[in-house]
Order: C-alpha cells, then sequence, then structure tokens
C-alpha cells in the first residue's frame, strides 16, 4: 500500500511538472484553497444546524411552558390527579410553517398519560446540571413514527388545594424545517465561496500572464534568431529572476561561440597548411612516374613527406582536442610527477640515440589537469629539447613543488631562441626550425591556458669552457591543487 501511494506521487508530481508556470499556479493555489473552503463549508453546516437548533429550541421550550398553564390538579378518590385540557391547536402558534410538524405528551406523577401522543417515547434522560435557560428543561435528538424529531423535555410542578405534583411535558418537533434553513445557509456560502475562487483564479491567471510576459517575450526573440547568431541577449527590462537565465544562456552562447570559431580557424588552418605537402607529394609523384629521380630516392622523399604531413595532422588534431577537453568541465585530479616520469620513459630511446647528459628529477605535485593533456604537454617539451640539443649535449628535466605552485623545468643545450622570433613563437604554424610544422609550442601554450598556468621560454648563457651552446629553459607553472580532506571520523 505504502508503494502504491508512493508511486501515485510520484506520478502526479511528474504531471503537474508538465504543466504550464499559469497552470501550476492556478493549481498550486486553488487545490488548498478549494480544500479550505470544502471545510469550512463541512463546519459551517453544522454550526448552522447547531444555531437554528438553539432558535427553534426556545420555540419547544415556550411550547411546553405554554402547555404547563394549562395543568392543574383534581382530587380523585383522596388522590391527587394530573389533569390538563390542552387541544393539539394550541400548538398551532407555534408552528413555523406546514413543512414542519408538533407533538406533544403530558406524563402524569407516576408516569401515567395524561393528555397528548401516547406513541411518542418517553424520556429517559436526566436534566442538565447546568441549563441555559431558568427551567427544569434538557433537548435531546429522537425518532416519531420513522422521522427524526427534535425534543424538549419540561418538570412541570403543578401544585393546587388538592394537592401537588411533578408533571413531565415533552414536545417534539420534525427536522424539515431545521435542515432546510441550514441548506440554505450552506447554499448561499458555498456561492459566495465560489466567487471567491473565481476572483482569485482570475487574478491569479491575469498576474501570472503579466509576469510570464518577458519570458514570452524572450522565448520570441531567440527563436527569432538565424543559426548562427550567438550574440548576448540584452534584456534591460526583463525580472530578476529572469537575470539568471539569461547570464547562463549568454555564457552558453558564449562557449558555443568560441567553439565554433574554434572549428572554424582549425578548418581554414587545415585546408591551409595540408594544401603545401599535399602539393609536394603530387609533384613528387609524379617527379617519380616521369623518372627524375631513382625509385628510391623518389620513395625516400615520399615518405618524408607523407610523415612532415601526418605530424602535422596529428598536431592539428591535438590542439582541436585542446579544445574539446576544455569545455569538459573539471579535470581530475593528477600526479603530475608520474607523467613527468612516464614521457621521459618513453622518450628514453630518443634521448639515448642523441647520446644526451640526461638529468631527471621530480617531486610529487598534484594538479588538475586531464591525463592526455599532461602528457601532451610534456611530449612536446621534451621533445623540442631533445630535438634542439646537440649530440652529447645536456638535457635535464626538474619538477618542483613551491608549495602553491608546480614548476616543470626542462633545460637543453641547443641554440635557444632568436630575438626576433620571440613574439610569435608560440603562435600557430611558427616554427623555429625548417620543417617543422609550429603547432608544437601553440599545443603547450593551450594546455597551460586551459590549466591555469603559465608557460615561458627562457635563453641561458652558456657555461664557461662548455663546447654546447647557451641552450633553452622551457617553465611551466601549474597551480598545485589540494587534495580533499578525508574526514574525522573516517576509517583508517
Amino acid at each position: 500500500m505504502k508503494s502504491w501511494f508512493f508511486g501515485l506521487g510520484q506520478r502526479l508530481g511528474q504531471g503537474i511538472g508538465r504543466l504550464s508556470m499559469r497552470s501550476q499556479l492556478l493549481l498550486g493555489i486553488l487545490l488548498p484553497v478549494g480544500m479550505l473552503v470544502g471545510l469550512n463549508a463541512y463546519r459551517l453546516y453544522f454550526d448552522a444546524l447547531a444555531a437554528v437548533d438553539t432558535a427553534y429550541d426556545r420555540s419547544l421550550l415556550a411550547s411546553a411552558k405554554a402547555i404547563g398553564e394549562q395543568l392543574d390538579v383534581r382530587n380523585n378518590g383522596g388522590v391527587p390527579t394530573l389533569h390538563a385540557a390542552v387541544p393539539y391547536s394550541a400548538l398551532e402558534a407555534f408552528e413555523a410553517d406546514n413543512r414542519s410538524r408538533m407533538v406533544y405528551k403530558v406524563s402524569g406523577f407516576k408516569g401515567e398519560l395524561v393528555s397528548g401522543f401516547e406513541d411518542l417515547p418517553a424520556w429517559h434522560g436526566q436534566i442538565p446540571a447546568r441549563g441555559i435557560y431558568a427551567a427544569l428543561v434538557d433537548f435531546y435528538d429522537d425518532v416519531y413514527q420513522g422521522e427524526p424529531v427534535r425534543v424538549a423535555v419540561l418538570l412541570q410542578p403543578v401544585a393546587d388545594e388538592d394537592g401537588m405534583g411533578m408533571a413531565t411535558i415533552q414536545v417534539a418537533e420534525t427536522l424539515q424545517l431545521r435542515r432546510t434553513l441550514a441548506h440554505r445557509v450552506l447554499q448561499s456560502t458555498l456561492w459566495h465561496q465560489a466567487a471567491l475562487l473565481a476572483v482569485i483564479a482570475a487574478v491569479v491567471w491575469l498576474v501570472v500572464q503579466g509576469a510570464t510576459r518577458p519570458v514570452r517575450e524572450l522565448s520570441r526573440a531567440i527563436t527569432a534568431r538565424e543559426g548562427d547568431d550567438l550574440r548576448p541577449i540584452h534584456a534591460p527590462a526583463a525580472p530578476a529572476e529572469l537575470s539568471p537565465l539569461i547570464t547562463a544562456i549568454n555564457a552558453a552562447w558564449d562557449r558555443q561561440a568560441n567553439l565554433l570559431a574554434h572549428q572554424k580557424r582549425f578548418v581554414r588552418d587545415a585546408s591551409h597548411q595540408l594544401r603545401t605537402p599535399l602539393a609536394v607529394l603530387k609533384v613528387q609523384v609524379q617527379s617519380a612516374q616521369r623518372g627524375d629521380l631513382s625509385l628510391m630516392q623518389a620513395i625516400n622523399e615520399i615518405g618524408q613527406t607523407v610523415d612532415g604531413a601526418t605530424n602535422l595532422a596529428n598536431q592539428m588534431l591535438a590542439l582541436a582536442k585542446v579544445e574539446q577537453l576544455r569545455q569538459q568541465g573539471d579535470p581530475p585530479l593528477q600526479d603530475w610527477a608520474e607523467t613527468v616520469r612516464e614521457v621521459a620513459l618513453d622518450l628514453a630511446p630518443l634521448i639515448a640515440d642523441a647520446g644526451l647528459d640526461f638529468e631527471l628529477d621530480t617531486q610529487s605535485c598534484p594538479v588538475l589537469g586531464h591525463p592526455w593533456a599532461l602528457r601532451e604537454l610534456v611530449r612536446n617539451l621534451l621533445h623540442n629539447a631533445v630535438k634542439h640539443s646537440p649530440p652529447l649535449g645536456q638535457l635535464s628535466v626538474s619538477l618542483r613543488n613551491n608549495g602553491d605552485q608546480a614548476e616543470l623545468a626542462i633545460s637543453d643545450s641547443g641554440p635557444g631562441i632568436a630575438p626576433s622570433l620571440r613574439p610569435r613563437l608560440m603562435q600557430p604554424f611558427a616554427s623555429g626550425s625548417p620543417g617543422g610544422a609550429g603547432l608544437g609550442l601553440a599545443i603547450c601554450r593551450e594546455i597551460v591556458q586551459s590549466m591555469g598556468g603559465q608557460l615561458s621560454l627562457e635563453n641561458r648563457a652558456a657555461d664557461a669552457g662548455s663546447a654546447s651552446g647557451a641552450g633553452l629553459i622551457a617553465r611551466v607553472r601549474l597551480p598545485i591543487a589540494t587534495p580533499p580532506r578525508l574526514a574525522d571520523n573516517a576509517p583508517t
């Protein structure tokens, strides 16, 4: 049964959730108000009955007193006997209309019938200790001839020179008139309450219609826009409640605009940059077909061109992936030192082939970053350092935890950076060496910026007596991520 009620409540909640805001407000206001009106009408009906009973009980008491005034005591063989001369017509003055009927019964000192209707059920109650009337009277509900009646019982002392005693007078009245009056009060109240509900519904509808007008206008403005129109929404007259929604829409459109701009730039750069190696490849194939070069030389040149185009395509895809990772939200927590050691191990054969004096020193540095982005960053910087270091040169990689920042320094013994090349070196397709795609440092810059860090390239002075060049230091600074603390009561 509990699960059934839970399922019903869930279905009702889903149904209400699909309604419009206006319908939800109307339902949310009118439903409880309607229930309150229903409970109030139910209570009012019984209060009206009680008020009508109080009013008509006075008439019953007046009828009983009028009958009591007609009683006297007569001596019947030395025994005082109660005598009543009450015609039924005496009660007509107390009948409200022909919808109600009154009957009475007078019982003597010993309970014998003196006058009235013998089949009226006898009274077996008791007089209330504290009544509201200055008389020995009791009121109760009973049934007479299968019809509900209201009965007043009056204990009337009767005294005469022939004797004295206590007479019991019962006056009963049918309830049609009382119920009719209570129904009239209830109907009048319900009509007034219905009118009140109608006024509330109209006011809510008008208020909601006016309050939701900015929402409808905003919806029409957005619908009327072109598919590529991602300009921010300007709605100075919008209510304060819509400000978070407008801000969120503008932020989403801004991200979408950046993504579209990146995609357009990627397509433009790809079409421009891949056109050259493809044209070279076509010339090389035509030259090989004409026999201008030997077969092996032609194959080697074609292979070099394919390798360059493949490297260019991979780097362009990597640059596009950086933007995709930027849109994915919060990155996971990673230990940068593990990534640096893994990349150094992967490039160990390349370092060994160059005969470099390699040094690796790392400290644990927790940072927030995607594993692929961290690996690509370290791989590009280390690969560039290996590529530009002369044979038997020096190459060092150090990773330091400075408390609030993690600093990666990759130092080579290459020629460094020419001053004329420094301003544009990190721009896409700006290469510092012949044959390079010019995307490695651009990828590194995008990765570092997406992680809230800094990338710098610094020439260093040559050591005294060193045969190698001055060299270059690539520094990357990323914010240290604080691991979440375990709760005090967490198990150890």
